[in-house]
């Protein structure tokens, strides 16, 4: 079994939220599946509760047991020649596909994507793979911009260095202000995946005549809105949760690109130093995706 993973929502929990493994028995009932087969599962559709996250089971193990398992209900088979920690991306990133479905993005959409850790990175590739016509990712850590022209993103906007708002223009050009209000970019879509109240603030400032801002990241504080400043936008603020069809439909997607999807990952550990990976994915900055594998 290969794993990343979340932390728990309570203590004394199975661990290990992101799985993907190999098929080593199957009961009587199951079909679409053979013994060896590689596999990604959905964490959510266990009986026994979520896998890794309160449920009896988690992936931080040897084996985990699928009870009454459906092919593209429980699992989805994958070919072998996905790597085991690309693979393991497939919940998350499912959450990143949710969110740019969410955003409405299609062929020729301009888009923007704040922060530029696992989530905003598969959201890139997303938009990408979905025809975006221009894909710009805001972050502040250099080697994360790094990984961000990895996998696809066509700019990058060093926010700290620069102003976000006369890049986007100088990107994706003007779009007319509103009852001749200034001009704006003319971005269609923005992406929070960061989880800091200045991105919505920069993106409200920003954002065109009816542009969408899809919230994808966790907000862990109120954050405050004008929304007299906001009403003549007529923006279109929608929020992003989990993945309610996605988590097998971006697997088409990590079929297609694992090999700009692998850059997301940042270390792989094997399982014998699984207390080692669990202590440097919750050091903060340390590292970006933490992935742990049996082989």
């Amino acid at each position: 079994m290969h794993i990343g993973g979340i932390p728990p929502r309570q203590s004394h929990t199975p661990l290990g939220h992101e799985p993907a493994g190999e098929v080593v028995e199957i009961g009587a009932d199951v079909t679409d599946v053979a013994i060896g087969d590689h596999v990604v599962i959905n964490p959510m559709s266990s009986s026994d509760g979520i896998i890794g996250n309160g449920g009896a089971q988690g992936a931080l193990s040897e084996y985990i047991v699928l009870r009454e398992a459906r092919a593209g209900v429980h699992f989805r088979v994958i070919p072998a020649e996905v790597p085991w920690h690309v693979a393991a991306l497939n919940e998350p990133m499912a959450v990143a596909y949710h969110g740019v479905n969410r955003s409405g993005a299609r062929e020729g959409t301009r888009a923007v994507v704040f922060g530029a850790g696992p989530i905003g990175l598969g959201a890139a590739i997303a938009l990408k793979s979905k025809g975006a016509a221009h894909v710009v990712v805001i972050d502040i850590l250099p080697r994360r911009l790094e990984k961000t022209l990895l996998v696809g993103a066509d700019a990058v906007i060093h926010s700290a260095e620069e102003n976000v708002i006369e890049r986007l223009i100088q990107l994706h050009g003007e779009a007319p202000g509103f009852m001749r209000g200034p001009a704006r970019p003319a971005t269609d879509v923005y992406i929070d995946a960061a989880g800091i109240p200045s991105v919505i603030a920069t993106a409200l400032a920003a954002i065109r005549h009816r542009g969408v801002l899809t919230i994808v990241a966790v907000h862990k504080n109120p954050v405050e809105l004008d929304l007299q400043e906001i009403l003549t936008t007529e923006v279109d603020i929608r929020m992003s949760m989990g993945y309610p069809t996605e988590i097998f439909e971006v697997t088409d997607s990590i079929i297609t690109d694992w090999e700009k999807y692998q850059h997301i990952v940042s270390d792989v550990v094997p399982f014998d130093h699984a207390e080692d990976a669990i202590r440097l994915a919750s050091t903060p900055g340390a590292a970006d995706k933490v992935v742990i594998t049996y082989n």
